[in-house]
């Protein structure tokens, strides 16, 4: 570490979405990893009175380690542009706009990237009768880490029968088959690649518990699906106005080569848990988490 004074930062965790408690993982490894690059770090869970207690500890910077709605969805960065208070990760139009997940493919396709077929529909209709001819995937349009997901099968018999939870509009995504991909972008360049491995469908278990999915990264894939995946998500990052860094998840059918190789989202706030797949691109560039962390600490802004 250089001699020179480092900035005193509050590590934004918890919060009240529906990925609380992953949130208050990351943020506590989030923590742990600055204070080991020396960092002067405080945790905040993120609660009601969030905007009065960082008026409080008066940070030089904030570290948004809030997962799902209000935390990364523009809200919460709204608040901190408002207090004027540098953070990390993306900006309020492009948490906005990536947490939205029909807006998200609009700008892809504005992009000319590649996506699946997909419409919004009432949630009454998606349970009365198949929207769209199985197989396909019913998502809320506005959440992450694959909360609410449900994968409708070529064989069911009948549409599925979604839960209260859900919101009253959803999305009906036709299902990608394939390998399950994801690149990370730190600033201006793609990391690498990985492919995910599970026993089912990779969903919030697979993702967040210690087994529940086996990485291989960097994946084994033919060079130029490599090439092809870097170059997408440093599209996508660049598409929906990303900064810091964000992670794009793709799915590969590999019988049809490249034009197998479908977006499907980007998240502005990657899980930054033990299991989690950013951390481990930054490996790939020598990049030890501690490394990771503070390089997002001094990469902080505000859009003003």
């Amino acid at each position: 570490m250089s001699s020179r004074t480092l900035p005193k930062v509050v590590v934004l965790k918890g919060g009240p979405s529906a990925e609380r408690e992953v949130s208050l993982v990351s943020g506590r490894e989030c923590a742990a990893a600055l204070r080991g690059e020396g960092y002067e770090v405080v945790e905040l869970d993120a609660g009601a009175d969030v905007a009065q207690r960082l008026a409080e500890a008066r940070p030089d910077v904030v570290f948004n380690a809030l997962h799902g709605r209000w935390g990364e969805d523009g809200c919460i960065q709204g608040m901190l542009e408002w207090l004027r208070l540098p953070y990390t990760h993306s900006g309020v139009l492009a948490s906005s706009l990536a947490m939205d997940k029909e807006k998200t493919k609009a700008a892809y396709r504005a992009a000319g990237l590649p996506v699946a077929e997909s419409i919004l529909a009432n949630k009454s209709d998606v349970s009365a009768a198949h929207v769209m001819a199985p197989p396909y995937v019913v998502k809320p349009y506005n959440e992450g880490s694959s909360v609410g997901v449900y994968l409708v099968h070529e064989a069911a018999n009948g549409p599925p029968v979604l839960s209260a939870a859900m919101p009253e509009v959803v999305m009906v995504e036709a299902f990608v088959p394939g390998r399950e991909l994801t690149c990370t972008v730190m600033g201006d360049r793609a990391l690498g690649v990985t492919e995910i491995l599970t026993d089912g469908w990779y969903d919030y278990e697979a993702k967040y518990t210690a087994g529940g999915s086996r990485h291989i990264c960097p994946a084994e894939l033919p060079e130029e699906i490599t090439e092809a995946c870097m170059d997408h998500a440093l599209r996508a990052h660049t598409a929906l106005g990303c900064r810091g860094v964000s992670r794009t998840d793709f799915r590969w059918d590999d019988a049809k080569g490249q034009a197998g190789l479908v977006l499907l989202e980007t998240n502005t706030q990657p899980g930054m848990t033990p299991t989690s797949l950013s951390p481990e691109h930054a490996g790939l560039i020598g990049l030890s988490f501690g490394e990771f962390c503070a390089w997002m600490v001094e990469d902080a802004s505000c859009d003003r």
